[in-house]
């Protein structure tokens, strides 16, 4: 299977460059760019528009954090940090300011090359049921979602969120007052055949409250059960 998702690896060391460079292409990956630096990263971003993004944190003339939030500005292209930096802090500032995953180095590509196939692999599924299913949007009482347009309003005012943000609101929204753990949400947003850990749902869902102005020291729409999971309350009942 031939894969024709466009790839943007960012990393200033041209050893990790090249294998993953290599390791994707015996892997049927046929767009690939590398980038060794911020301001190449942005200049190839400028040009065109790319699917998966790998980015490392430690450039020469940047930080990899401001650099993802930057991104974060053009596109919700998925986001996969690779980093030599493995503390929970910065896995957590990582995920905090857009990314979508977190691998240390040393890492193995094949891994790197599973999570990035985990990606395409539920993009194509949802693009799929999307084409397959009714045209819907989730109206409340102060925000309204529509999945297919990816188009999420908050207050009347239009609120960029990532890819992943989006899924999990979509999951939340078709799930409403079920409680899920958080063992579950990870597995059924995320996949069972990804590496991450489930702190990442806890990020998520943070970020989630503050862009539908959710209360995030007594959340009432997205609501965490102590010892239970959490459970998402629709400020006015069903959607409409």
């Amino acid at each position: 299977m031939t894969y024709d998702e466009r790839i943007l690896i960012v990393d200033d060391e041209v050893g990790i460059l090249k294998m993953l460079e290599i390791t994707l292409q015996k892997e049927h990956f046929t767009y690939i760019e590398t980038a060794s630096t911020k301001t190449e990263a942005l200049q190839a971003l400028g040009k065109k528009e790319f699917d998966i993004i790998l980015l490392d944190v430690m450039l020469p003339d940047g930080d990899g954090f401001e650099l993802c939030s930057s991104i974060r500005q053009q596109t919700t292209a998925p986001i996969l940090f690779i980093s030599a930096r493995s503390s929970d802090f910065d896995k957590l500032t990582g995920l905090s300011v857009g990314g979508d995953d977190y691998i240390t180095k040393p890492f193995n590509p094949l891994e790197v090359v599973a999570r990035i196939r985990a990606i395409i692999r539920r993009q194509r599924v949802y693009e799929k049921k999307s084409v397959h299913s009714e045209r819907k949007t989730y109206t409340y009482d102060t925000f309204a979602f529509s999945p297919d347009e990816a188009l999420l309003t908050v207050h009347g005012e239009v609120v960029q969120a990532t890819a992943k943000e989006l899924e999990l609101l979509h999951f939340f929204f078709k799930n409403p007052n079920r409680v899920f753990t958080t063992s579950q949400i990870y597995e059924l947003v995320w996949g069972e055949d990804l590496f991450g850990e489930e702190k990442t749902v806890t990020i998520y869902i943070a970020k989630l409250r503050k862009k539908l102005r959710d209360n995030t020291r007594k959340p009432t729409i997205i609501v965490n059960l102590r010892g239970i999971g959490y459970k998402f309350i629709p400020p006015t009942g069903d959607a409409k």
